[in-house]
């Protein structure tokens, strides 16, 4: 009969080690931090509810790892209500996603002082005030999503030292200026939404150094000037809207190669080429308004 001990030995090592993790304790200022949010978005009314009796690795959404909280993940558990500003002691954290809820006030500006994270996701919030400059220094940041809150002020230029950045989504805010010529340096931008905002002022030719780019959506504001020559160079574009802007020119959109090329909307109207002669044979041309429907 074959000998089996190791097997039940690595079994039982896994369950201690599951057991441990989830007693570990974190800091008591990271704990803190959780119960300062548990209260201040009306926690007993959540829909996975924490017992804040037990240790902080069985909360629902909470990460622990080498005893301390690295992801809060409360997408669409009925938070509601501001955001402590002592979410800026979880120092180790690298994922917060706290979408569609019903937050409120001020985007503090503590939370840009968590220079591990690599994901924030506040997006189908009701957050307002600006983006501070300091969103510059999360070095490791990769995706930053706040589209469909009340956010105002400007898109900061420290945005361009964000160069880990693959996904910035700000549309349907209230974000004015022009569009920082900075984010042309952010080479690893797969995804850029900026829709349904009030900028103006000519794209920025630095555009056309996203070389990666996916995504870019920019309809429903106050946009003008010619499209940038430089547009050219977006080869791997999938989905470019441009709609409801005031743009003078879109000639230079003649110049985008791009075989993947699925969505194409720009106010045809005012357009002196006629793009049903360019060979997007994959290409859907409509005036439809791009919807984010990440589901986390």
């Amino acid at each position: 009969m074959p000998y089996k001990a190791p097997k039940l030995l690595s079994l039982i090592t896994c369950t201690l080690l599951t057991a441990f993790s989830l007693l570990a304790e974190v800091p008591a200022a990271e704990r803190q931090a959780l119960l300062d949010l548990h209260e201040s978005t009306n926690g007993l009314h959540w829909v996975h509810k924490w017992d804040t009796k037990k240790p902080v690795a069985s909360w629902h959404g909470v990460t622990v790892k080498n005893d301390h909280v690295v992801a809060v993940e409360l997408f669409h558990n009925n938070l509601m209500g501001p955001l402590p500003k002592t979410l800026s002691n979880l120092k180790e954290l690298q994922t917060l996603n706290l979408a569609f809820n019903n937050i409120t006030g001020d985007l503090p500006e503590e939370l840009f002082e968590l220079r591990k994270l690599q994901v924030l996701k506040l997006e189908m919030n009701r957050l307002k005030g600006g983006i501070p400059d300091t969103l510059g220094a999360m070095a490791d940041l990769r995706e930053f999503s706040a589209f469909n809150n009340f956010l105002s002020g400007r898109i900061p230029s420290s945005v361009g030292m964000l160069k880990k950045l693959e996904v910035l989504n700000l549309s349907s805010n209230q974000l004015f200026g022009r569009i920082p010529t900075s984010l042309g340096e952010v080479s690893s931008l797969e995804a850029l939404g900026l829709f349904d905002n009030q900028l103006f002022g000519d794209i920025p030719e630095s555009i056309g150094n996203l070389t990666a780019l996916k995504e870019l959506v920019l309809s429903n504001n106050e946009l003008g000037g010619a499209i940038p020559e430089s547009f050219g160079n977006l080869a791997q574009l999938e989905i470019l809207q441009l709609q409801n802007n005031q743009f003078d020119s879109y000639e230079n959109l003649g110049k985008i190669n791009s075989k993947g090329l699925l969505v194409f909307d720009y106010d045809v109207e005012k357009s002196e080429i006629d793009y049903r002669n360019l060979n997007f044979s994959r290409t859907r041309m409509a005036e439809t308004i791009f919807e984010d429907d990440n589901d986390n």
